[in-house]
């Protein structure tokens, strides 16, 4: 029989419920996004402004069809908008707001919907106030920044100096924001969205579940799950963050919640320890809850991981309530040094092996008198490696409250790739530690 929390839909879960009386389900509202800049096409800049708006988007039930890049010409610019405005309900467009001469989506925007290119007062106004606020001197040419097209609405950048603007085309709405992120996604919230649910408010409730899966590979969890047979009306997605396999559970429809919290029970099922958290959470999210959650005090010895698994679980806010040390003992001196490996393990059976890496948890263990003690050495590559030690071969050690445990890996990859499998594993060892603390503790009580 399950457990009780897997019947019901866990936090993280995406859905929003805004069916019409009835039952009656409308039609999905038509969505695009256009970012714009050379620096996106020549690979200078990544573009996330589109994965961030369609996130966005998705958790008030209206997703994107279509996503489109262009660069700053002019006349590439003003096709792309009348072709995604002749075909969609809305397009949010990024990018080229600035006063430098390159920034011409507002020119092109004029040329598009066949509207003069006007000193906007409102957006002047506005500029100018964001320079006051800063105690700065506008320069003139920020004054471009205040030409829209005619008839235009001012969309208010609190974030920064280049006004959004909204207007209609082809029965389309356009919404035309900066693409910095930080400015874009405020002016979205504010503006974009609540005006889109004005006028589109009732889209088909849509649900998304995520469950984050290590230590499987991308086909084996894609056999599992259909072997499993997901309820009809579940629609199942997959991307890999290495070395991790997300996957994406959607339902829409008025029985939306109902199909997706029987297809996650399914899944769960299926795919059972090898599920490290759910919803939005990552695995190092994860693992700093439940270490903070166990009350453990954590001490790190890496070698050839330099420092990645702390610097991972030091990226999290409340880290230093668990973690006491790292010690990055690289150099076969530092392991004897620092940690007290026993000169004759690493002659005998070599830096990167099992006595090796069960030495290293001891010794960073012992001189910080911490809970548990964890430890890597390895050979990330790309040379070192041997017949008996190739590229990959990675010795993991912990020594805690539950005794002690090494294992050897043979991860494939590059340099980079190695290394981060090898402090996801860290991280989950780490997890299921405190997973198993917080269980015994909830037995006692």
């Amino acid at each position: 029989c399950l457990a009780p929390d897997l019947v019901a839909i866990q936090p993280g879960l995406t859905t929003t419920d805004n069916t019409r009386p009835g039952g009656s389900e409308p039609a999905p509202m038509k969505i695009a996004i256009l970012t714009i800049g050379d620096e996106l096409l020549n690979g200078d800049l990544a573009d996330t402004n589109t994965a961030a708006i369609a996130r966005r988007l998705f958790t008030e039930s209206l997703p994107v069809q279509e996503a489109a890049t262009t660069g700053d010409r002019e006349a590439d610019i003003a096709a792309a908008l009348q072709r995604l405005a002749a075909s969609h309900d809305a397009v949010v467009v990024t990018g080229g707001l600035g006063p430098t001469e390159d920034d011409r989506t507002a020119k092109a925007a004029a040329v598009a919907c066949k509207r003069p290119l006007v000193l906007n007062d409102r957006a002047l106004q506005q500029i100018r106030e964001r320079f006051r606020s800063m105690q700065r001197r506008m320069h003139p040419a920020n004054e471009k920044q205040a030409m829209l097209p005619g008839r235009s609405t001012v969309i208010a950048n609190r974030n920064g100096t280049a006004p959004g603007f909204h207007l209609r085309h082809h029965e389309a709405e356009l919404f035309f924001l900066p693409g910095v992120p930080r400015e874009m996604l405020a002016m979205l919230d504010e503006y974009v969205v609540p005006l889109l649910l004005e006028r589109f408010p009732d889209p088909p409730l849509l649900c998304q579940q995520t469950i984050t899966v290590l230590g499987l590979p991308e086909p084996e969890v894609e056999a599992r799950i259909i072997s499993a047979s997901l309820p009809a009306g579940v629609e199942l997605a997959f991307n890999v963050e290495l070395p991790a396999v997300r996957v994406k559970l959607r339902t829409r429809g008025k029985d939306a919640r109902k199909l997706l919290d029987r297809a996650e029970v399914i899944v769960r099922r299926a795919l059972g320890e090898h599920i490290v958290c759910l919803g939005d959470e990552t695995l190092v999210e994860a693992t700093v809850r439940h270490l903070k959650s166990a009350g453990f005090s954590l001490s790190l010895a890496e070698s050839c991981t330099g420092g990645l698994i702390a610097k991972l679980l030091t990226d999290q806010a409340g880290a230093s309530s668990f973690l006491e040390r790292s010690v990055v003992t690289y150099a076969n001196s530092a392991k004897i040094d620092c940690l007290h490996v026993p000169a004759d393990i690493i002659e005998q059976h070599g830096a990167v092996s099992a006595a090796c890496a069960v030495a290293m948890a001891r010794g960073v263990k012992t001189a910080s008198r911490t809970d548990i003690g964890l430890a890597v050495t390895g050979i990330a590559g790309p040379d070192g490696g041997t017949d008996d030690k190739p590229v990959g071969t990675v010795f993991m050690a912990i020594n805690g409250p539950y005794g002690e445990r090494v294992e050897r890996f043979l991860f494939p990859g590059n340099r980079d790739q190695v290394r981060m499998r090898t402090a996801c594993i860290a991280l989950d060892w780490l997890r299921r530690q405190a997973m198993q603390r917080i269980a015994s503790v909830a037995q006692e009580e």
